[in-house]
């Protein structure tokens, strides 16, 4: 009997679940239906397109594409903290601080490890 109890609860969990992902997802599409677009003339390649913004006298607007060409790159960059490789004991460089409950490798000692 608790059984199957626990197996309708499991259920019923499930379905909640996949009933709200199907909701965000719809509240997602409707919000974009919504959204009010404006006309636009890309300043790039001339080519009419709607953004949804309305367009102020002087400032660049993009279409999609070049919208895209000409996005920033996004550079991330992960800081290194100095450490000695626990095999070979040569200095080098690791994305995570060493606290000393783990062996640390360097880029060739890794690579080892790995072949």
């Amino acid at each position: 009997m608790e059984e199957e109890n626990k197996a309708v609860s499991e259920n019923n969990s499930q379905e909640q679940v996949e009933q709200k992902e199907s909701m965000s997802a719809e509240n997602k599409d409707s919000e974009k239906k919504d959204r009010k677009m404006y006309p636009a003339k890309c300043s790039d390649c001339g080519a009419d397109c709607e953004v949804p913004f309305e367009p102020e006298e002087g400032k660049k607007v993009r279409c999609n594409d070049c919208f895209r060409k000409n996005r920033p790159k996004r550079q991330f960059k992960k800081r290194m903290y100095d450490a000695i490789c626990s095999t070979c004991n040569s200095r080098c460089k690791v994305p995570f601080r060493p606290n000393g409950t783990k062996p640390i490798l360097c880029r060739d000692c890794y690579q080892k490890t790995k072949e």
